[in-house]
């Protein structure tokens, strides 16, 4: 895993901007700390930071591949392609010869032999740029479930790109301004594919490609989710998810350097490790997250049954796991230093969820010490039908979003402390409308399918290409602030592609939620688990985390400089800086006093223009 930036410029010679290269790519540092290249070569300027996970002493990047001394492509690579031997045996039964053991040359190698049509041969989690010294045409690519991220600016005469936008910021000639559909953006929980927030930035979307050269640039999907006749019987698809789920799994395992489970004991995770005992040469080991005062003031909820950590105990046991618990407090949740960093990775107000940004940072960083590589269950709620919005009549026949409904909306909240004509100016009802057209439309759908079949078609749709781009963002993000490289088994594209066309009323034949990947696992994993209900990440309700906030909060509103004193509505701020404080706190009851923390911290830092 990785982090790449770079720089095409048709109309000039790059090399006296080698420093500007070197500003980009130095704000990839956390994405890889084991390494940094540079490469310049007249209107090309490509930067790699690398985290070192296979071929160690080998695959340095930038790599060239030349024939006959001359310079044929060179590529900057992020993520992990999880067939490259397969593709390196086939490369070499057409003549290829390799140097390296790693994924990188075979993915350079592949473009010199498929062209463009690279992406639709790899499987893994990736963003890359190759430069085509032949043809002088740089091709970035994203992976199908946008896993990798890969963000870009184009110029009058090229692009810059980069892992995150700190990369493309970094340029002199890139405005940080946020105009009203921005800010918007990162005000409502609706993730638009290819959006990036910042004006001038915009976000290669899953499953496409982007070729720049003189002419301009061309944008081309080459993979997205199929609507397809699912002729398999219910035997034969329990079946089939267990085979492809745990293929994705041992592929997945292939590392030169130490690997881990993220384990919560919830049925995913759980799934997931159990898969990965089975694969594994040697003990596999097993991570959870929770607080240090958990055990003495959890109380269940709408959402959370049950503390997370006897189920994931007994899950370990239970598979021969070596497991290790991190505990956290709100001092290291509330550590200034921390935030700095959550933010610096996010390089957004990263508002939704509030605390499980920084418990899912320091969880990483803790990993970090004993693994490089850890294995997780994101998609796996997308993908099965795990939410509860998925089995609640009122969100299912909802014209919006069904996580944006009555039960769901309110951990999405974050505009209470917001002035109110800002809010109105804003019209974010209309936009998410807007935002939910344009999903629909994208649906594909079978001849004749109508009812509830259609509707579940479409709400699996619009989790799996807007809902969980969130959560894959936030992990990314959270655990390469940390060095840690997280592989998502569940989002494998096989099973992806091959779960959305089960009928819905197999994805929920046992009456619960999940049906089909509970029965593909049950012989994998302790009774307890298989019935124990979705159960989210964990979220602290110490109150002293709130108190804390508010303090913070407290400051801004005395600050006349504080740049989000002017979109804040200040009878609200004092109103609930006035109200006591609950014996206990619930994330949904933060929302607002996160987003106007992190709003005025974002505004602050990155320096921030709003045109609105």
């Amino acid at each position: 895993m990785c982090g790449i930036a770079g720089w095409a410029s048709f109309d000039r010679d790059l090399a006296g901007h080698r420093d500007v290269l070197a500003a980009m790519t130095a704000t990839m540092a956390c994405r890889g700390p084991d390494d940094e290249g540079l490469f310049v070569d007249g209107p090309v300027a490509l930067g790699h930071r690398r985290l070192a996970v296979l071929d160690p002493a080998g695959s340095t990047q930038p790599m060239t591949a030349h024939a006959d001394g001359r310079p044929l492509a060179t590529i900057t690579f992020c993520g992990e392609v999880y067939n490259f031997a397969a593709l390196r045996t086939e490369l070499e039964g057409h003549g290829h010869r390799f140097r390296t053991r790693g994924d990188t040359e075979v993915v350079l190698q592949a473009y010199l032999r498929w062209g463009e049509d690279v992406a639709e041969r790899l499987d893994g989690m990736f963003a890359f740029a190759v430069w085509d010294h032949r043809r002088r045409e740089l091709l970035l690519v994203r992976d199908r479930m946008g896993v990798k991220p890969l963000y870009y600016h184009r110029t009058s005469d090229g692009v810059l790109f980069g892992s995150e936008p700190k990369a493309v910021l970094a340029h002199p000639a890139v405005r940080r301004t946020v105009d009203a559909d921005g800010l918007s953006e990162a005000l409502d929980m609706v993730k638009t594919p290819g959006h990036a927030v910042f004006s001038a930035l915009a976000e290669l979307r899953p499953g496409h490609t982007l070729r720049i050269n003189t002419a301009g640039a061309v944008q081309r999907r080459y993979w997205a989710l199929q609507a397809e006749e699912h002729m398999d019987d219910l035997d034969t698809t329990i079946a089939t998810v267990r085979e492809l789920l745990s293929a994705a799994v041992e592929s997945q395992l292939v590392s030169d350097v130490p690997l881990c489970t993220l384990l919560s004991g919830g049925l995913d995770s759980s799934a997931i490790t159990a898969l990965a005992a089975r694969h594994s040469t040697g003990r596999i080991r097993s991570f959870s997250v929770d607080f240090a005062d958990a055990a003495a003031v959890f109380t269940p909820d709408a959402v959370r049954g049950g503390a997370d950590a006897p189920f994931a105990r007994e899950v370990a046991a239970h598979v021969g796991a070596e497991h290790h618990e991190v505990l956290l407090d709100s001092a290291g949740l509330t550590d200034p230093a921390v935030r700095h960093a959550v933010l610096g990775a996010v390089d957004l107000p990263p508002a939704y969820w509030g605390d499980m940004w920084p418990s899912l940072y320091l969880l990483s960083r803790a990993i970090r010490k004993h693994a490089t590589v850890a294995l997780s269950g994101e998609s796996a709620d997308e993908l099965f039908g795990g939410y509860r919005w998925f089995h609640n009549p009122n969100a299912i026949g909802a014209d919006t979003f069904p996580w944006l409904t009555s039960g769901s909306a309110r951990y999405f909240g974050g505009t209470s402390l917001l002035d109110r004509g800002l809010v109105a100016k804003l019209d974010l009802p209309s936009r998410r409308e807007g935002a939910y057209r344009d999903a629909l439309a994208e649906v594909p759908r079978l001849a004749g399918e109508s009812g509830t079949a259609r509707r579940m078609r479409e709400l699996s749709y619009l989790n799996l290409t807007r809902f969980v781009q969130t959560l894959l963002d936030r992990k990314d993000r959270m655990s390469m602030a940390a060095g840690l490289e997280v592989r998502v088994p569940f989002c494998d594209h096989r099973l992806v592609q091959y779960v959305f066309s089960v009928p819905w009323a197999w994805k929920s034949f046992d009456g619960r939620e999940k049906s089909l990947l509970r029965a593909a696992v049950a012989d994998l994993l302790p009774r307890s688990v298989l019935e124990r209900p979705k159960t989210p990440y964990p979220a602290t309700l110490d109150v002293g985390y709130e108190k804390a906030l508010r303090e913070e909060l407290a400051r801004v509103d005395a600050d006349p400089d504080a740049p989000v004193r002017p979109l804040l509505d200040r009878e609200r701020v004092r109103a609930l800086l006035a109200r006591p404080l609950r014996e206990q706190s619930r994330s949904y009851d933060r929302g607002g006093l996160e987003m106007a923390l992190w709003l005025n911290s974002w505004l602050d830092r990155y320096r921030i223009r709003l045109d609105l």
